[in-house]
């Protein structure tokens, strides 16, 4: 899935240029946008055009936990992980650079814990859809600073439990009581940073869903996430 969404960015990426160019901030004696009310050039265009669309690709570590009151799903010891994907961000205003954002991502959370001395590891892989507001604050035309909030829906993809004590492992999404809900959701922010095509963020996700099985019982995933990539 990560590959077709590859694809179909870089299929993309002609658009994306015109439409960048069509901008009213599009600046053609710097070759970029310009978004500097006040003391903004006169060459600037101030024609209507296309609202400014962008794509990137991104990676990076993550750095999490699972956190229950079930003992035998509890993982507050933070495991490290991997996240990957593509983003689409899409303008909501001609007067300023507010951004919507979505994209695909594969994600690895879960955590570490133990019962009755024997070591646990939970490992859940989720693909996962994030929405956040996004607004893009430019230092210069090369250098942006850029905030967001929102939220992210996931659907588990795979993982496994394992249980160093009887050298066990199981899957981490079934029925069984000591599993997890494949279904999760939940709050997300951060702050990126861009400078011309490269880019990097610290991203946190907090999960509102209860991922165990059992109603009186929360398990709620957290994760920290940086990423680093490209936008177009």
């Amino acid at each position: 899935m990560i590959l077709m969404a590859i694809v179909g960015l870089m299929a993309a990426m002609p658009l994306q240029a015109q439409h960048y160019q069509d901008s009213r901030y599009y600046n053609p004696r710097t070759g970029r946008l310009d978004y500097r009310g006040g003391s903004r050039p006169s060459t600037v265009r101030q024609r209507p055009g296309y609202l400014d669309a962008y794509f990137a690709f991104r990676i990076g570590p993550t750095f999490t936990t699972v956190t229950s009151d079930d003992p035998y799903l509890d993982g507050s010891s933070m495991k490290t992980g991997l996240n990957a994907g593509v983003a689409a961000g899409f303008g909501l205003s001609y007067r300023a650079p507010l951004y919507l954002e979505t994209g695909l991502y594969y994600t690895q959370k879960g955590g570490k814990g133990k019962i009755d001395g024997s070591r646990f590891t939970y490992n859940l892989d989720y693909m996962e859809v994030p929405l956040v507001l996004k607004y893009k604050h430019y230092v210069d035309n090369a250098f942006s600073v850029e905030p967001f909030i929102g939220g992210y829906v996931a659907c588990g993809v795979g993982g496994n439990i394992k249980d160093f004590g009887q050298r066990e492992a199981y899957k981490s999404f079934s029925d069984s009581p000591y599993t997890f809900q494949r279904f999760d959701g939940g709050l997300r922010l951060g702050c990126g940073l861009r400078y011309d095509m490269l880019y990097a963020d610290v991203t946190y996700d907090l999960g509102l869903a209860n991922v165990s099985h059992n109603a009186f019982d929360d398990a709620r995933n957290s994760a920290l996430m940086l990423n680093f990539g490209v936008e177009f």
